[in-house]
């Protein structure tokens, strides 16, 4: 039998949640600091995923100035009742809004209405329950007390009015004793009994699903006895998927059951550059409980597919020439730009970035466009014609963790390119060379965590700058947060007045594996 792959959804796709309409399923993912916020996949056979679009894809519904590195969009949840989409999600640490809101769609490729913000509705990871008696249900989590003891609580959603109603009740605080971090609440009803999955144990190495069940939807929800039902902090560290976690489940049309979840995939040591990546795992249903992954228990790198007709998508194309009108779906910014500095039509054929003060070394909104590194070994290279009118303006190549932790590949004054490591916030110059005249074509090679850049200018070859370099700075283990790497086309004049910019011809992005 056919089998597909593990992860569905490489890169920085944590948090995932899904629900299915007739023959299509939709999974929407956390986004942090990034702008569109929430990436809205489709799929027809929960292997093969194309991105149909953002929830949050206008500067209106998603104020981002001065949010932290990892602050932002935390863990969506999307469900689907009486021809209505609804996304729910949590934006932490905002400067104009923060807290829990929902927004609506008739159409999951958008227009999304504009957020609805519950200032009732503590906590985060809130999720939605639709219950057949035609009631709805808010669930969340919220913080009893540091460092990581929270509660699970519901309460009566009103789906006209987007508000919270009723009584509140606390249904959860963990299936172990002292654990920490109950969250990622998801409520089910199958076959008659309500199914409550949370997550546990924290995000990375320890991370785990529980579950328990109750006869009412609100209680009382008895843990069961085999929690957790998945795991992977007892494979040990060398195990190639670790921290696995953060659930939600779909029924197929024919009745089979699947999970989409995070994890992560370490190489190189515990080391995790990609972030924390969506995974798909078969479910059955025993004594009123699920078994995830029946037979091993653990995520696996392969299954058989689903029971449902294969549904590839066109593969994207591995170079981006910027011949379209509008950036590809791909490409975000790093938080929500206040103004434009980016533009396809001032020369066709390429993105130009304004040259602006703002640095990717601070918590701000600078001149670059990102997308996802997606496999651990892979080539990202672009073709640019910059011209520098100041000793401190650059242009070129990012591989971006957050403003601490990042490696940049940059053209500047005199034709200089120089490759800066930055780590815990201090900028480390690993080489730099003088370029000719023409094109000048920069590039960042990564064979696991062995990271190489290499330039070339007019019709020369490529040719190698400096020595290989360790990308473990890049990884989630050393530098904190909760994304992966981002890979960038960046300008700045680091403080100082510009009115230049950078033309990018062409960006190059394919895996080595």
């Amino acid at each position: 039998m056919a089998q597909f792959s593990n992860p569905v959804l490489p890169g920085s796709h944590p948090d995932p949640s899904v629900c299915r309409v007739g023959p299509d399923y939709y999974l929407v993912t956390s986004t942090f600091e990034y702008f569109p916020g929430l990436p809205l996949h489709h799929s027809r056979d929960l292997v093969h995923w194309r991105l149909l679009g953002h929830v949050l894809d206008r500067p209106s519904q998603l104020p981002l100035q001065g949010v932290p590195a990892s602050g932002g969009l935390y863990a969506p949840t999307i469900r689907h009742h009486d021809g209505v989409f609804y996304v729910v999600c949590t934006l932490v640490h905002g400067n104009r809004e923060s807290g829990n809101f929902v927004v609506t769609a008739t159409d999951p490729a958008g227009p999304w209405s504009e957020p609805t913000w519950l200032p009732e509705a503590d906590g985060f990871d809130p999720s939605l329950f639709f219950d057949d008696d035609g009631r709805a249900w808010w669930t969340a989590t919220r913080l009893v007390r540091p460092p990581g003891e929270t509660e699970v609580w519901l309460r009566e959603f009103d789906p006209v009015s987007l508000s919270l109603v009723g009584d509140e009740h606390v249904v959860w605080r963990g299936a172990l004793r002292d654990a920490v971090w109950p969250e990622a609440p998801h409520v089910y009803k199958v076959d008659g009994r309500y199914v409550l999955l949370t997550a546990e144990g924290g995000t990375d190495f320890e991370h785990s699903v529980v579950v328990a069940t109750a006869d009412h939807v609100t209680g009382p929800y008895r843990g069961s006895p085999l929690n957790p039902v998945l795991t992977h902090r007892h494979l040990g560290r060398d195990h190639p998927v670790a921290a696995a976690g953060h659930a939600d489940l779909v029924c197929t049309q024919n009745g089979q059951w699947y999970a989409v979840l995070l994890a992560t995939r370490p190489y190189g040591g515990y080391y995790y550059n990609l972030g924390r990546e969506t995974f798909l795992v078969p479910v059955v249903w025993e004594a009123g409980g699920p078994v995830f992954s029946p037979g091993t228990g653990r995520v696996e790198e392969s299954y058989d597919v689903p029971d449902l007709l294969p549904h590839p998508w066109p593969v994207p194309p591995q170079t981006d020439d910027f011949d379209a009108p509008e950036l590809d779906l791909a490409w975000m910014f790093l938080r929500t730009p206040e103004e434009p500095f980016v533009s396809l039509t001032d020369r066709p054929g390429h993105l130009r970035l304004r040259v602006r003060p703002e640095s990717v070394t601070e918590p701000v909104t600078p001149s670059i466009v990102v997308r996802r590194q997606q496999h651990r070994s892979f080539h990202a290279s672009c073709a640019l014609e910059f011209t520098a009118a100041g000793p401190a303006e650059a242009a070129g190549l990012v591989l971006l963790q957050n403003d601490e932790h990042h490696v940049r590949l940059l053209l500047g004054a005199d034709r200089e390119v120089t490759l800066v490591r930055r780590f815990g916030g201090k900028d480390e110059e690993i080489a730099r060379t003088s370029v000719g005249e023409g094109v000048v074509r920069l590039c960042l090679e990564a064979v696991g965590q062995d990271v190489q850049a290499l330039v070339a200018a007019g019709s020369e070859g490529w040719r190698l700058l400096g020595d290989p370099f360790d990308g473990r700075v890049l990884s989630t283990p050393v530098a904190g947060g909760f994304t992966g790497v981002h890979i960038g086309l960046y300008a700045s004049s680091e403080g100082a007045p510009s009115e230049s910019w950078a033309d990018f011809d062409s960006f190059t992005y394919r895996g080595l594996e």
